[in-house]
């Protein structure tokens, strides 16, 4: 049996400490605030983050980091990706020698534009064998009420990624794994960006053939990116690559085309900051992953674009405007 250490309970954290109850594994939940942690150990739910979804009993919650850690197999990571780094630095020295460190998050970090497994094996020093990503189409909620969704798993050690693949495995989430890590998480990093373009464009009032260009010229930004950084183009296609940019860019769960709709309303980013709860990673991720596309000389138009609106107080109208008046090209 698995003994599985989620450190973050916010609503994808919580969520996936139930698929691993429900798999058989162990699960100690961790919750940055006492108070959170006592209202989920009382209650069995995460009123806050995820309500009306009943935690099984195999999940227990803390605020004591040390205490979630102790005897861990798999350490899952739960926290927005820009707090990864000064997160892991207090929780390293309680990470369990051989547990396999398991990402969920989706971004590159600004700065230093450094995927979040390169993150994890810098802070803790663990071999990029002991890092795996979980990636695909996983809107927290559809997967917290059993709605059947699959997933990828990627990991350079395949023993490592099968056995976590079998500690998360129920009748509703099917994970896949992939030795492709760098392709995994460059997926669900860059489609936080193009779903925020999305989300503008629906807040234009723009419809189905704005959505699907965006996708489709979205993923050929994120495919490039891709092969410049090594990965395989054949990730792209599958559930880490368009799988999960199809849900992200298409479905009001989604926080990043949530954000996105509201900029293209009118609304500034620190006034839809101030009405939603939950991190919207695109809004950060976008500078460092046009930063770390412009050190390889990949072009990517639409990640510039959501730069312009987000950080550079560039109006959603004109956005679309110079996207549409570019050079026109081979596709």
């Amino acid at each position: 049996m698995t003994r599985a250490a989620v450190l973050g309970a916010g609503s994808w954290g919580t969520t996936f400490a139930k698929v691993l109850a429900d798999a058989g594994s162990t699960v100690t939940l961790h919750a940055r605030r006492p108070e959170l942690a006592e209202a989920i150990a009382g209650t069995r739910e995460n009123a806050e983050y995820l309500p009306g979804v009943r935690l099984p009993d195999a999940v227990r919650a803390t605020s004591d980091a040390a205490e979630a850690l102790d005897g861990a197999d798999v350490v899952v990571l739960a926290v927005p990706s820009q707090t990864l780094r000064r997160n892991l630095t207090g929780w390293a020295p309680q990470l369990p020698p051989d547990a396999t460190l398991l990402s969920l998050m989706k971004g590159v970090e600004l700065g230093t534009t450094k995927r979040m497994s390169e993150v994890i094996s810098e802070v803790t020093g663990a071999g990029t064998d002991r890092v795996a990503a979980l990636s695909g189409p996983n809107l927290a909620r559809e997967i917290a009420e059993e709605q059947p969704s699959a997933t990828v798993i990627a990991c350079a050690d395949t023993d490592r990624a099968a056995a976590l693949q079998a500690a998360c495995h129920t009748r509703y989430f099917r994970p896949y794994t992939n030795a492709d890590l760098v392709g995994c998480e460059l997926g669900g990093a860059v489609k936080n960006v193009i779903a925020l373009a999305c989300g503008i464009a629906a807040g234009l009032g723009y419809g189905d053939n704005t959505r699907a260009s965006l996708i489709t010229r979205g993923l050929a930004e994120t495919t490039r990116l891709g092969l410049a950084l090594g990965a395989d183009a054949a990730t792209f296609a599958g559930l880490a690559g368009l799988g999960d940019l199809v849900a992200t860019c298409s479905s009001p769960l989604s926080r990043n085309r949530t954000f996105g709709e509201h900029l293209g309303q009118g609304m500034s980013v620190a006034e839809v900051e101030q009405i939603t709860r939950q991190t919207a990673e695109g809004v950060k991720s976008c500078r460092s992953v046009l930063d770390l596309a412009r050190a390889h000389g990949v072009d990517v138009p639409i990640t510039e674009a959501v730069v312009r609106v987000c950080h550079e107080g560039e109006s959603a109208a004109r956005m679309v405007r110079e996207m549409m008046s570019r050079e026109a090209k081979p596709e």
